[in-house]
């Protein structure tokens, strides 16, 4: 069984996760897979120098994250752009990792915390959706609660609310779930939900 785990910026999808994994599934976090993916002299490194210009990496090639998130996050056409670059790649890391899980537990319960799954202008609307997961989970919190987060953070008030206006709305994403976490409460209120979808998805696995 494979949970595909989903929400907006600053939403709490780490911490349910996290919860996840406690309770014996294995993760995978694409925001990892596309930093792997984005490493110097990698396929989706070389197509970003390309698209945005050696001004996005550091002294040691790596790419500057803030740098690429300024100019990407003011440009929706070109945020666009980033994740054709990325979205296959890190698809194709997500495969071989998930067929190794499989290989060594065939009856895992794999949880892929995927930011972008479900918004309708990503590349991975063009994928096989199937090969993905096989039913999504939304975590749900207030815009004040993200701003507040994201501001705890470090990110100006109008810099996070451009982050979020540059992800599909939360509401949204909500119609496309199996099932849904309300993340503004506590964090046990936030673990009680999880074990309890925890569990349904292991008898469904059975």
């Amino acid at each position: 069984m494979i949970l595909g785990l989903t929400g907006s910026i600053a939403s709490g999808k780490s911490t349910v996760a996290k919860f996840f994994q406690e309770l014996g599934a294995y993760l995978i976090d694409w925001d990892v897979l596309a930093k792997e993916v984005q490493r110097p002299h990698q396929k989706a490194w070389e197509g970003i120098v390309e698209c945005f210009g050696k001004e996005v990496l550091n002294k040691d090639l790596t790419l500057n994250r803030r740098k690429l998130a300024e100019i990407v996050f003011k440009d929706k056409e070109k945020l666009h752009k980033l994740n054709q670059i990325v979205h296959p790649e890190v698809f194709k890391e997500d495969q071989r990792v998930t067929n190794q899980i499989r290989s060594a537990d065939p009856d895992a319960l794999i949880i892929k915390d995927i930011p972008l799954l479900g918004e309708s202008d990503s590349p991975l609307t063009e994928m096989d959706r199937a090969k993905i997961a096989d039913k999504i989970l939304v975590v749900y919190a207030s815009e004040e609660n993200q701003l507040k987060r994201l501001k705890q953070k470090g990110m100006t008030e109008e810099e996070a609310k451009r982050r979020i206006k540059a992800q599909m709305p939360i509401d949204e994403k909500v119609k496309i779930a199996d099932f849904v976490i309300y993340n503004d409460g506590s964090l046990e209120e936030t673990r009680r939900q999880v074990e309890k979808i925890y569990q349904e998805l292991k008898r469904e696995g059975k």
